[in-house]
Order: structure tokens, then sequence, then C-alpha cells
């Protein structure tokens, strides 16, 4: 009878398989000795792992006969391990790759292009109408040039109807002709406010603005020149005018010609500026106000002055009659009709000449103010 078929245990995976079993009459078989743990290879690399051989089991009585421990391998009393690596294979052919599409060319711009921050604001090139703006808000938004401004027209208007006032009962030829005493006071007004136009930004140092905001030195200093003037010409002219038509009708005599009218209002307000400009002049060059204030009073008063002084020398008549002629306030007498001497310049002579050395010295300014440093 047969006993019914026990399940056999299915070997697990990575376990030895026992050796099979000696022949009869053999002792007990020693235990298997433990297989150290397997390290995980890479990819691409086979283990070949010998199997220890039983040991041979000695006769009935005799001593088992001794190995070597080399004879088990490195490390342990089994067999030994041997590793062989699969070479990689060698990386075949590459296919040919398609070429990249080519990009159409970006079109060109007329603009560079603009790193950094960009302004919300509409940018615009500099002229020379934006330096004019910026000198017009300077000098009309300061005190000094309202105050002597208003004393020069004061001074020009109020002396002049006194004048005529006084001349109601002599006879002048023409009526007009004594306009220039109150001209020649406003001089006086005229030639600080040019000076000042240019040194006082020197002087408080506010100069270092104005050519940050504007790098062209000579568009800051012809702007300065043409508000200027312009102003100047503008009030000056006003202010003669009123005194001419006043003499006009208060004073005795014979009536301008338009000639003489012209002189007597259009180029006295002419030589005034041109004066004015001048002090500006001198002021871009020696940019200090004090110095240059005394510099044009000098040009203004000293040749009359030394005139004066000279005149019990006859040796040096010819000297004395030069300063007379080209001084200052025989050119403004000579606008209106009135020279002191007949050897010296008439009609608009006096203000061409005053133009000629306005522009020199104008010109050297330039110059100077391209070469120094604010």
């Amino acid at each position: 009878m047969t006993s019914p078929q026990q399940p056999q245990s299915q070997p697990q995976p990575g376990a030895q398989p026992m050796p099979s079993s000696p022949a009869s009459g053999a002792g007990p078989m020693p235990p298997a000795a433990p297989q150290p743990p397997v390290p995980a290879q890479e990819a691409g690399t086979m283990v070949l792992k010998a199997q220890p051989l039983p040991p041979a089991q000695p006769p009935a009585g005799e001593h088992p006969e001794p190995r070597p421990l080399s004879a088990h391998g490195p490390g342990s009393a089994g067999g030994g391990t041997m590793l062989l690596k699969a070479a990689a294979p060698a990386p075949g052919p590459q296919p040919p790759q398609a070429p990249a599409p080519q990009q159409p060319p970006a079109p060109l711009s007329h603009q560079p292009p603009v790193a950094g921050y960009v302004s919300p604001l509409p940018v615009r090139p500099t002229h020379l109408g934006h330096a004019l703006a910026a000198e017009w808000t300077k000098i009309r938004s300061v005190r000094s040039t309202m105050w002597t401004l208003g004393v020069m027209v004061a001074l020009i208007v109020g002396v002049g109807l006194l004048a005529a006032a006084a001349l109601s009962d002599v006879t002048v030829n023409p009526r007009i002709a004594f306009g220039f005493f109150s001209v020649m006071l406003g001089t006086l007004c005229i030639i600080p406010l040019g000076v000042l136009v240019v040194s006082s930004e020197y002087g408080t140092g506010m100069i270092r603005t104005t050519m940050t905001a504007c790098p062209s030195r000579a568009r800051v200093l012809g702007a300065k020149a043409i508000v200027f003037f312009l102003l100047a010409f503008v009030v000056t002219t006003l202010a003669t005018t009123v005194v001419a038509l006043a003499m006009a009708g208060i004073a005795d005599g014979r009536m301008p010609s338009v000639d003489e009218w012209l002189r007597a209002t259009v180029g006295a307000g002419l030589y005034v500026s041109m004066l004015g400009l001048l002090s500006l002049a001198l002021g871009s060059l020696l940019r200090h106000s004090a110095g240059a204030i005394s510099a044009m009073f000098g040009v203004v008063l000293l040749p009359m002055l030394l005139a004066v002084f000279m005149l019990g020398a006859p040796s040096m008549r010819w000297l004395t009659e030069g300063l007379i002629n080209y001084s200052v306030p025989n050119s403004l007498a000579t606008l209106y009709g009135m020279s002191f001497l007949d050897s010296g310049p008439h009609g608009w002579t006096p203000l061409l000449i005053l133009t000629v050395v306005a522009g020199v010295v104008l010109g050297a300014a330039f110059l100077v103010q391209e070469q120094r440093d604010v």
C-alpha cells in the first residue's frame, strides 16, 4: 500500500542546492559553511560562483587529511567567485540628423537697442530754444532783474520828464536833444545787470547745474546774450520813446526828423543794450561780479575824466580830443545830435563802433568759455 505522496518544497530563489548524499557507510554530513552575501552588481556583469566541494570523509578511525586554506578560496572556506564583465557594445554609426531649419534674419532697425530703464516720457533732442526758455525763466525769476530794470526806467523817464519841464521856455534844436542826460544815468543800471547775468551763477555755483542740464557751453552763453540783449533793448527803447514824446510836446524848438527820431529812440535803446552786452561778455571773462562791474564803470567814466584833467596841456590836445570823441557820454550825445566836439564821429557811427567792440569781447568770451572749466 503506498502512502500518499508528500508535497516537495520548492527551492527558494538564490538558495544553493544541496549536494547528493554520499555513499553508504559515510559519517554524518558537516553543515555547510555560510556564504557571504553577494553584492549587487552593475548592469552588464555576470557572476559565476564556484560551488564548494564536499569534504572527503576519512575512513573510520583515521584523522581527516589537512587542506590548505587557499583551496577554499580567498576570504572564505568555500569556493571562490569569478566575475565576468561583459564588454559594452561598440557604438554603431549614428544616423545623419536633419539640418535645423534656418531662421529668417531679423529685420534691421534704425534704432539701437535700449538697455536698462526706459523713460515713459518722450525724449526729444535739445536745441537753442530750450536754452532760451531756461535763461528767460532765470532772468525773470530773480529779484535783481526787476529792481535793476525798474530803477533804470525810473531814472530815464523821471529825469527826462524833469528835463523837459525845465527846458519848456528854452529853444532846443531838435526838441528831443537833451534826452541823453536821462539815458546816461540809465547806463549805470544796465551795466551791473549785464555782469550779474553771468557772474552770479559762478559766484553761487549754480553754473554747474546749468552746464549739467546743457553741456554745450556756447549754447548757454549764446542764450544768455540773446535773452539779455532783447530784454534790455525792449525796456530801454520803450523808456526812451516816452521821454522823446514828452520832450517833443513840452520843449520849444525844431521838430526832429525821422532819422533823429530813430536815433533818439531805437538808436539809444540799441546803444544801451550793446553796452549791457559788453558787460555780460566781460563778466563771462572775469567771472567776478565786483571786478567786472568796476572795469565797466572805468570804461564808461574814465576816458571823460582823464580828458578833463588834460585840458590844460596843449601838447596832449590830440589825446584829449580822442578820449572825448570816443567816450560813452559823447557817443550818446552824438545819437541825440549834441556831440561835444565837431571832430568826432557823427550819426550812427558811435553805435557801430560799440557793436564792433562788444562783438570782439563776446567772441573772446566764447573762446574762453570752451577752454576753461566751471
